[in-house]
């Protein structure tokens, strides 16, 4: 299952990730997890949230540049090498992850935010193998 992903570059001063959130939440547009990476003088904001495209929309409108971007929400389970395991079929499967950062963590199992280099071929390839992902509904 394909999940939406805002993406928003933002320049790296005093207050600028403050507007960002405050577009976010005057339009009621509520944050599951997020990622910032920076360098010297932007960051890349990853956002998942209930609503993707009202916030992307919200976001251009305030003069932010931003996108959706397809990801995967991926369940790993709280045992030793899980997430490795993963990896392998993602590796053995002729796939390439782009990045992932750590989205919620639970009494069972965890979950990740994982950017695969083919969408289709990948969910293809987590059914085949069990490895349950998620969408919004299941996060909330």
């Amino acid at each position: 299952m394909v999940t939406k992903q805002i993406s928003v570059f933002i320049e790296n001063r005093k207050g600028r990730l403050g507007e960002v959130l405050d577009v976010l939440r005057e339009s009621r547009v509520n944050i599951i997890s997020m990622s910032l990476a920076d360098t010297a003088e932007y960051g890349l904001l990853r956002i998942i949230s209930d609503k993707p495209q009202e916030g992307k929309t919200a976001l251009s409108s305030a003069g932010f540049s931003s996108m959706l971007t397809d990801v995967f929400i991926v369940s790993v389970p709280h045992e030793p090498g899980a997430l490795q395991k993963i990896l392998h079929v993602i590796s053995d499967e002729e796939l390439s992850v782009e990045y992932m950062y750590g989205l919620s963590v639970d009494s069972g199992e965890a979950s990740i935010v994982v950017k695969i280099s083919d969408l289709s071929k990948a969910d293809k390839v987590f059914a085949k193998y069990g490895i349950r992902t998620l969408g919004y509904n299941d996060l909330l």
